[in-house]
């Protein structure tokens, strides 16, 4: 396992895979355990994860994809999907806590009410599903960068296509795809911009 900095320096997104490099459920499943532990807000866990393993599911979501070739290539593809209804999480994410002791009621209530009444707000929701994904999916491919494989986020896709291919339900809105296999070529350099241009102190 590398370390934290190694990885952030070696991620590349990655064009060209490996088509005959294969990934076990089980690693994947461990890949996607591990990014599931990202931050949220009210650790509500704003996602949901698409696994296309098999090549077959693999070639429907590349037509979908613009025909990028890395989807079908890689060893599996994980699309990202956020959760616009994730205040429903509350009751299973924080109930355990109170009957183990760990939380009050008067909490667990005050903290019902905050996420109502944010999830009351127009376009919270959608704001939400993406902002909380997109720390998932990040967190995603770092961890798969530290277990050896490489990676590339991609937005570039038919987001409408995929709900109706894969009857993804209305709670759902796609974020990204993220192809995750060993890669042929290595991802091209990525200059960085002068950090004091991105930067300002207040």
């Amino acid at each position: 396992m590398k370390d934290l900095f190694q990885v952030i320096e070696e991620r590349r997104a990655v064009k060209v895979f490996d088509p005959d490099e294969k990934i076990s459920k089980e690693e994947l499943t461990d890949i996607l355990e591990l990014a599931g532990k990202a931050p949220s807000a009210w650790n509500l866990q704003h996602w949901h994860f698409y696994v296309f393993h098999d090549q077959e599911a693999k070639d429907k979501l590349f037509k979908l994809a613009y025909n990028q070739t890395q989807i079908r290539d890689a060893a599996a593809t994980i699309a990202i999907l956020g959760d616009k209804e994730a205040n429903k999480n509350y009751e299973p994410v924080f109930a355990p806590l109170v009957e183990a002791g760990a939380l009050s009621a008067e909490i667990y209530n005050a903290l019902a009410g905050q996420i109502d009444g944010a999830y009351q707000r127009e376009g919270y929701p959608l704001v939400a599903a993406h902002h909380n994904a997109g720390l998932a999916a990040m967190q995603l491919m770092l961890i798969a960068q530290a277990k050896g494989w490489d990676t590339c986020p991609i937005g570039g896709f038919d987001h409408e296509g995929f709900v109706k291919e894969f009857n993804v339900p209305e709670r759902y809105v796609p974020i990204m795809i993220i192809p995750v296999g060993k890669k042929l070529n290595p991802g091209r350099p990525s200059p960085r911009l002068e950090i004091n241009k991105l930067t300002t102190w207040i």
